[in-house]
């Protein structure tokens, strides 16, 4: 699967700045979708009739138009402790998975990045419940005033523990998660009928969609199920639910199916769905705009609308590197004691 490319005429905190604007703002325009799906998993029901349509609506009209964006202030914040720690566990788990030579197969590379992610989803669990308390309350009777109030009361009325209900579903999810990325990975050539480094860059978000599409829906009974387990509670009106009553996660399955079939373990994956292709558009698109920026503040091309090269530069320096070598032509010295060059 195509992922970005490491590029080195960014430094890093640049780097961070790009990806976590890119990450708030797709996250903010599809928490909509993101709200629906959660309702459905859980079985709160706003409004009449089926579908993510009519949940957002219901919310809607219900508790306002600022309810379509519950639980996304706790999303955003998470993200940067989330991409921290997974990216310092992809790194650790890279370095174990090597071979000798230092290579690492492809099959590795996924287990390394499905282990990065759960690392990272159990470490910052805690906001994710939040996240989901938050969207399955009623904003004109909030059982919790913001995050931090949700946060202390979770503690106080439930424990430590409860912030962490439902995170073995976590590590069963991982599972069918690399299936999927693996079975994507494997058929990319046959799909697209030509080598991997061969593909452009439109093909390559193709293949990151396909990829999230797959992959979330084989792990989606999974999730369905720690939604739920999430949002019960003894402490919310009506158990946190409609349908939420049961004591651990096989009773939840058992539940599910019992009541609503098999199918009922999907419900709401044709909103998650939705957001696939907008939610890495908008990543993808203002991560893009937001390089070109910070290209163009560097030196690198000639304007922040476009990649145009700027003449005499090599695009091979760090930015830090380029700075020194403008300076050497400047003043015939190199103001840093340890040059980089």
């Amino acid at each position: 699967m195509a992922t970005w490319r490491r590029d080195v005429r960014l430094t890093g905190s640049q780097r961070l700045l790009c990806a976590g604007l890119a990450g708030v703002l797709s996250l903010s325009l599809t928490a909509p979708l993101e709200l629906a799906t959660v309702l459905a998993q859980v079985g709160v029901v706003r409004g009449r009739g089926r579908g993510p349509w009519a949940a957002g609506l219901g919310v809607w009209r219900a508790e306002g138009p600022r309810a379509l964006w519950k639980g996304n202030a706790v999303a955003c914040l998470r993200l940067f402790p989330y991409s921290a720690v997974q990216l310092t566990a992809y790194r650790k788990f890279v370095v174990l998975f090597m071979d000798d030579l230092g290579h690492i197969s492809q099959w590795s590379a996924i287990m390394a990045g499905s282990l990065a992610g759960m690392v990272s989803t159990i470490v910052t669990y805690p906001t994710d419940l939040i996240k989901t308390r938050l969207i399955v309350q009623n904003m004109l009777e909030p059982s919790y005033r913001g995050i931090l109030h949700a946060f202390s009361t979770v503690y106080q009325q439930e424990g430590f523990l409860a912030l962490y209900r439902g995170v073995s579903l976590t590590v069963l999810g991982a599972l069918p998660f690399s299936a999927g990325s693996l079975l994507v990975y494997m058929n990319l050539e046959k799909i697209w009928n030509g080598p991997r480094d061969r593909f452009s860059l439109l093909q390559n978000f193709a293949n990151i969609c396909l990829a999230a599409a797959v992959t979330q829906t084989l792990s989606f009974p999974f999730d369905t199920v720690k939604r739920k387990m999430q949002a019960q509670s003894p402490f919310l009106p009506r158990c946190g639910g409609v349908d939420v009553h049961f004591s651990g996660a096989t009773d939840c399955f058992r539940q599910i199916v019992k009541a609503h079939g098999v199918l009922g373990l999907w419900n709401g994956l044709a909103a998650n769905l939705l957001k696939v292709v907008p939610y890495f558009g908008v990543m993808f698109g203002t991560f893009e705009f937001c390089k070109r920026i910070c290209l163009y503040h560097n030196g690198y091309i000639v304007s922040p609308l476009s990649y145009k090269l700027t003449p005499g530069v090599d695009q091979s320096l760090k930015p830090q590197e380029l700075r020194e070598l403008k300076k050497f032509f400047k003043t015939g010295k190199l103001n840093s004691r340890k040059p980089t060059l």
